[in-house]
């Protein structure tokens, strides 16, 4: 222990140099607005900076305490880190007091990680445990869906949660079909968006131009985006890998610069306003109702209130959404579903199997284009207003990262990352810019502590039974 100190501080001391170098011009400046007159000027924030820094040496020594076996002194540090944190003691901002006893928090998991994770592991093997897991794994989608429907009528259901509901729900029917294409085709796609964008828009156009309701664009919608992805999936078909990626990164970018620069279809960057909203039985959600149309106050006979169209989107894209499930669920046991998870698997052996990867490729793209253009019609009639900024390669990043992150081939897992994903940043949203540093962490935390996503294991497609003990096998 004394011989490894000496180079376990070196190690800290360079760790914390490095966050110097790279947080020096991003924490420890701030610009500020100080009047019309005079302009933005410099704020600087050196205390919050050196208060972060002695917080990482101390974090990186604990935590090479805890490598070297040396728990208690890991602990004690963590422990110390904590009280710093919770103490009287006010620090020049509020939310280091977070930061330094949330790196206590992490400091005292990571000592006792080793023996957590022997005992959990070991209890996993028992009957009890193994009771608990496919019970958790069995329940768990049933308790999120009854928590999801009973949603907007708990006490927490006022406008901001219903539109993060909304939000939430609307990528976790992205991140599902992605995860088709992604998760059980195994077909790295990096222009989701793509078919999000031609979704939106076919709806924004035909209710615009042509005066069509949402529920009769709904299918139309879909059935163009399946046939863009079949448009995409033949140029791909002997592609793998990051040459996938590569092409359909590039499909995303041109089917995005197709809708900025057009201007006489889409109205190019302007993009189209005024879109109409889903209707109920063709009863409208607002307060008067056009010429020969009632509102759904009117057809309910109840008060008008303006979070009626909020609950009305909330429960018709978590439908979208146990559609899309449902849907993908009954394809795995079907015959193409077994195609997808052979191709995901080796493609090679899935053509000696006698399966055409042609056909499989192309059911992948369109199936999962189809839900992404069911997911931007959606988009288009709760916004009432989309442009091309709304489709960028961020989209299709965050979607994707959603499929990974929860655990490939994962559904629930899809929707445990989506919350992470999209709420985490709109709950720490008060933290202002450190509310990008929270999220940035807890992709860190995932990806050490869960490199294969949120729930990487997920149930067989097909559960082989042995035979009946006597029978002729």
């Amino acid at each position: 222990m004394a011989q490894a100190l000496p180079r376990m501080l070196k190690d800290a001391a360079l760790t914390a140099f490095v966050a110097a170098a790279l947080g020096i011009f991003i924490v420890g400046f701030r610009t500020v607005d100080v009047g019309s007159r005079t302009g933005l000027a410099f704020d600087y924030e050196f205390v919050d900076l050196a208060v972060a820094l002695a917080i990482i040496f101390l974090g990186r020594l604990g935590l090479s305490l805890a490598a070297a076996g040396q728990r208690w002194p890991a602990l004690a540090l963590g422990a110390l880190m904590v009280a710093a944190g919770v103490s009287p003691l006010r620090l020049p901002s509020g939310f280091l007091h977070w930061f330094v006893a949330l790196g206590g928090v992490l400091l005292l998991v990571r000592a006792a990680w080793p023996w957590a994770d022997a005992a959990v592991s070991a209890a996993g093997h028992t009957s009890g445990g193994k009771l608990v897991r496919d019970l958790g794994g069995r329940w768990l989608g049933w308790v999120l869906l009854v928590v999801a429907i009973g949603l907007p009528f708990s006490p927490l259901a006022d406008q901001k949660t219903m539109d993060l509901g909304v939000l939430i729900l609307t990528y976790v029917m992205l991140g599902w079909g992605l995860n088709i294409v992604v998760g059980l085709a195994g077909l790295l796609d990096l222009g989701y968006v793509a078919f999000y964008a031609v979704g939106a828009y076919a709806y924004a156009l035909l209710s615009t131009e042509q005066g069509l309701g949402f529920w009769a664009v709904l299918p139309l919608a879909g059935m163009m985006s399946a046939t863009f992805g079949i448009l995409l999936g033949f140029p791909v078909l002997r592609l793998r890998g990051d040459y996938l990626a590569i092409v359909t990164l590039g499909f995303g970018e041109i089917i995005r610069l197709v809708i900025l620069n057009w201007f006489d279809l889409t109205n190019g960057p302007a993009g189209i306003g005024s879109i109409p909203g889903p209707t109920l039985f063709g009863a409208v959600f607002s307060e008067t109702a056009p010429e020969g149309k009632q509102t759904v106050s009117q057809m309910l006979g109840i008060p008008f209130d303006s979070n009626h169209r909020l609950i009305f989107l909330y429960y018709v894209i978590l439908l979208l959404a146990l559609i899309t499930n449902l849907f993908t669920q009954r394809m795995r046991r079907l015959p193409v579903g077994r195609a997808w998870e052979a191709l995901r698997e080796d493609e090679t052996a899935c053509k000696a199997l006698g399966i055409n990867p042609t056909n499989t490729k192309l059911t992948a793209f369109a199936v999962g284009a189809m839900f992404a253009g069911f997911a931007g019609s959606f988009f288009a009639a709760k916004q009432r207003f989309i442009s091309p900024e709304s489709f960028t390669f961020i989209e299709s990043a965050i979607i994707l990262a959603i499929v990974v992150l929860g655990g490939m081939g994962s559904q629930i897992g899809v929707v445990l990352a989506a919350v992470l994903l999209i709420g985490l940043p709109e709950w720490f949203r008060e933290l202002g810019n450190y509310r990008m540093l929270a999220f940035g962490l807890a992709m860190v935390l995932i990806m050490v502590f869960r490199p294969r996503g949120l729930i990487g294991h997920r149930e067989p497609s097909i559960r082989l039974h042995p035979a009946p003990s006597g029978g002729s096998g």
